[in-house]
């Protein structure tokens, strides 16, 4: 099939973005959306035009960096996946499709289609983990009774892949699904408790430091994430916040 392409170029993080206008005239449905993209670059290069930049590593779904804008929804029209899981045969002979890094001031423009997303990395560091000391005779963590319920739910928070489709949703380029996620996933389990003060105040902290806008529950970030982590996770840490501020 033939796809008109409107792809957002811009040089750096400093320069002016703009769309330019590209064609593809032997498209398979059975190709990824990265896959059509390398097709197109193959082309570009070919012509001595430049090619699109744009993030990806695994192409499965799982490490999160191919984040993009697709018909102004991020990841395009599917539910449930990442951009390197889309397939072409989701749109039609013809179609123009625009794409676009994700829009959010916390995500600068690097090159093109990518964007920095660091700040979620220092909102992991700022509390997203767990200290032990191995030192002595360490507890054996298989020996800790967790209840199967709290053990699912955080496995299920834990799946988050940071890839920033829940911000690129939200009209306030929150972060409050990422960083509920990464906080639910140890205040869920015994293993978390000792640092749950610490954690919870430390990473919201990090998460305004880093300009994303508030929550207003509005929902468009659970129905975009490739992983379905759900907006309890924001209640729960509202209520970890809540209990942590009123310890202070």
């Amino acid at each position: 099939m033939k796809l008109n392409l409107k792809i957002w170029r811009q040089e750096d993080a400093k320069a002016k973005g703009e769309f330019k206008n590209y064609q593809l005239n032997e498209v398979h449905g059975d190709m990824s959306f990265l896959e059509m993209l390398d097709v197109l670059n193959n082309e570009l290069v070919e012509k001595g035009i430049e090619p699109v930049e744009f993030d990806h590593d695994c192409r499965e779904g799982i490490c999160g960096m191919c984040s993009l804008q697709i018909n102004g929804e991020p990841h395009g029209p599917d539910r449930g996946i990442t951009t390197c899981q889309l397939h072409m045969r989701k749109f039609k002979d013809g179609d123009t499709i625009v794409i676009e890094p994700f829009r959010a001031n916390a995500f600068p423009i690097v090159k093109d289609l990518a964007v920095d997303r660091s700040a979620f990395d220092r909102i992991q560091q700022a509390g997203g983990y767990i200290s032990v000391n191995t030192s002595g005779n360490t507890q054996d963590a298989n020996s800790i009774p967790i209840e199967k319920d709290k053990a699912d739910m955080s496995f299920n928070a834990a799946t988050c892949i940071g890839c920033g489709a829940c911000v690129a949703a939200c009209k306030n380029a929150s972060a409050m699904l990422f960083t509920s996620a990464k906080v639910s996933q140890y205040a869920l389990l015994p293993q978390g408790e000792v640092e749950a003060t610490d954690r919870v105040l430390n990473m919201v902290a990090q998460m305004d430091k880093e300009g994303f806008g508030n929550c207003t529950n509005t929902g468009a970030c659970e129905i975009e994430c490739p992983k379905g982590i759900s907006l309890e996770n924001i209640a729960r840490l509202n209520r970890e916040y809540l209990a942590a501020s009123l310890k202070g």
